[in-house]
């Protein structure tokens, strides 16, 4: 594990902490000290042991759990932008067995989705401000259409997948295209894999997205949500973006140079890594 003393993980695999990757020693000293901490880590296991779903639709749909991390071991005066890709977790597509409660291989994988990252819309920011408080990345949204044209992450339902966070430094130095491959770090948790979905299969992840879901307390309650004027159906209920409109894109000032920066998802300028089966439990890169 790479850590600051005072907030340093504990030791042994524990869920919640993305452990050290292959590649991090020869990492920019910028980024190569950075620690995410996953945010909510009980409640990601505890649909981990289900088998988290993510609804995806047409027009969108927002994550619950959320992801948010909590960041340390920055510069606290260095210039980062964050953001997440998702990548699938294998070569199938899969199919629910209500009668055994479990999912199935159905078949190969449809062709791969278009590639896209989602830049938190704070970016870039100092590294003191991306440590003063949980980083959440409550506008990205998931979607199953191929020509989408608002910038969501396109996923393919009936697939899994595993989202990956990145901390790249934004380096001023002309020639940066050069150290690209240093000045990024990467994280992935595994108890944040899911299945992508159009409508859930399993019915107690129905039961905890609505148990567990602040959005959703109409249907604890048994009244309609205040926000809207007809009742959700469950497989509506857990996402809601309670009427909230994305806000219009407006690019940030002092764009660094070949850098995008900006809240809209758009295809990575950075040189991500490719995720490579490792027993599916990834670490950083």
């Amino acid at each position: 594990f790479l850590a600051v003393p005072s907030e340093g993980p504990p030791a042994g695999n524990a869920p919640g902490w993305a452990c050290e990757g292959p590649g991090a020693s020869d990492k920019n000293r910028r980024v190569c000290h950075a620690v995410a901490r996953l945010e909510m880590g009980n409640l990601w296991e505890e649909f981990n042991r289900l088998g988290t779903e993510m609804i995806v639709t047409k027009a969108g749909r927002r994550m619950f759990p959320t992801f948010q991390v909590k960041l340390s071991g920055l510069d606290p005066l260095a210039d980062y932008v964050l953001l997440m890709d998702f990548v699938p977790l294998d070569d199938k597509r899969y199919r629910y067995a209500f009668h055994s409660s479990s999912w199935l291989v159905a078949g190969r994988a449809d062709p791969a989705a278009p590639g896209r990252v989602h830049f938190h819309p704070d970016s870039p920011a100092k590294g003191a401000q991306w440590m003063r408080q949980i980083v959440s990345f409550d506008k990205l949204k998931l979607t199953n259409n191929l020509l989408d044209d608002n910038g969501h992450i396109i996923l393919n339902s009936m697939h899994r997948y595993q989202p990956r966070f990145h901390v790249v430094l934004v380096d001023p130095r002309r020639d940066s295209e050069r150290f690209a491959h240093q000045n990024f770090k990467s994280f992935s948790f595994p108890e944040t894999q899911f299945m992508a979905v159009t409508a859930y299969q399993n019915h107690r992840i129905t039961q905890l997205k609505i148990a567990s879901n602040p959005f959703a307390k109409g249907f604890r309650d048994g009244e309609p949500e205040p926000w809207c004027g007809a009742t959700l159906s469950l497989s509506q209920a857990t996402t809601q973006d309670k009427g909230f409109s994305a806000p219009h894109f407006q690019p940030l000032p002092y764009p660094p140079h070949s850098v995008y920066v900006g809240a809209k998802p758009r295809a990575s300028p950075y040189p991500l890594p490719a995720l490579q089966p490792d027993g599916f439990g990834y670490g950083q890169q």
